[in-house]
């Protein structure tokens, strides 16, 4: 949808079906409060349905702002069904920085339903713009309180997080205290909305209160209770993911390799590696200079047989730029790099240009796995 401040903004599928959903809602709403506008009341529900998200957008854009303040790269914004997400590709380096990248969000939102409250000040109540003013207002307000709230994934479960990582001096602390408060969060909604609907129709009769009314509360107290639930889980791992993420060194995870040129047998190729204790090839040229990783399932589909009659440059793919690594490398800054250039294997060579072996993608997948599945210190 554009590119405010460089970063791309999406609409997803999902927002569509929101969108038809608040213009049906709405348009029951305003066939009560301007009956006179028959069909066009739809119209009217569609357009608030599109400020409202604008609105949304606008809160996303304060997370967006700060973040590129901070240095921190943003990979998008997408507006969805429940809402928005700005996707910050890093986590900020400070507890305090976490705070205010959390607050800008709901104190944006805040104020816009001053503006909108402000601007609804000389305008007639019972106009169109007088309600589409008021219920802009009325949601502004609503996303700043419910972001507010103390549980991850939510803005306020954000700055929950930078609290008790402040006080801890441990990120991983702040976010399982926070997502178990989400999680808790969700529970209450689940339970808590469908009863607070209720309670506010003891007037209505038994009949009433078991309508559709009741039905679509408890939907829309379980739809928001599992994507607070599933936020919260959501952070959990990827905080767990950014705890372990240092492990992955690619000196620690490099095979060693022995250079042979493109003529050399497989077989004499596999003889030299053995006896070295290596386990890749790198063909080279006749000045030692890298050109080609022989990949390791084209060696397992030669059978032994074979191999003396194949020679290592059959099985060779060419290395590109992005497949040469640097065996300093580590963390997310080597799976940023290894994302840019899809591959099975890399050559990983010294700061000197000097070649130190071969890191296999399967290697770091399973080193990933590995330290995923080791409990948080």
């Amino acid at each position: 949808m554009g590119r405010p401040f460089g970063v791309p903004v999406y609409v997803a599928p999902s927002w569509f079906l929101v969108a038809a959903l608040i213009t049906w809602v709405f348009g029951g709403q305003l066939d009560r409060v301007l009956p006179q506008l028959g069909a066009a009341r739809y119209l009217v529900s569609l357009f608030f349905a599109v400020a409202f998200y604008g609105s949304v957008l606008v809160h996303e854009l304060a997370h967006t702002i700060a973040a590129l303040r901070f240095k921190l790269p943003v990979r998008r914004i997408q507006l969805q069904f429940f809402g928005g997400v700005s996707e910050i590709e890093k986590e900020a380096e400070t507890p305090g920085r976490e705070f205010v990248l959390a607050f800008v969000g709901p104190l944006l939102s805040l104020v816009l339903g001053g503006v909108f409250y402000l601007a609804l000040q000389p305008v007639e109540r019972g106009t169109v713009p007088g309600v589409l003013l008021a219920a802009l207002m009325i949601s502004n307000l609503i996303v700043a309180v419910f972001n507010l709230l103390p549980g991850l994934p939510l803005d306020g479960g954000r700055m929950l997080r930078a609290v008790v990582w402040k006080i801890t001096g441990r990120p991983m602390s702040g976010t399982v205290a926070a997502a178990w408060v989400g999680r808790a969060l969700a529970v209450s909604v689940l339970i808590g909305l469908p009863l607070v609907s209720q309670s506010g129709a003891l007037g209505a009769t038994a009949e009433d209160s078991v309508g559709m009314d009741t039905v679509t509360d408890a939907l829309l107290a379980a739809i928001i209770a599992a994507i607070i639930w599933t936020g919260a889980g959501n952070s959990l791992r990827m905080a767990r993911l950014r705890e372990h993420l240092p492990e992955l060194r690619a000196r620690t995870l490099t095979r060693r390799a022995v250079p042979v040129e493109t003529g050399t047998s497989l077989a004499e190729g596999l003889r030299r590696a053995n006896a070295a204790g290596a386990r890749a090839l790198v063909v080279v040229d006749g000045h030692g200079e890298p050109l080609a990783l022989v990949r390791e399932s084209a060696i397992v589909g030669v059978p032994e047989h074979r191999r003396p009659w194949v020679s290592a440059g059959e099985l060779a793919q060419d290395l590109t730029e992005g497949m040469r690594v640097s065996a300093e490398l580590a963390g997310e800054q080597l799976l940023d790099v290894l994302r840019a250039t899809p591959a099975t294997e890399y050559l990983v060579v010294e700061e000197t240009g000097e070649i130190y072996g071969v890191l296999s993608a399967a290697d770091v997948e399973r080193a990933f796995v590995k330290a995923m599945a080791r409990p948080s210190a």
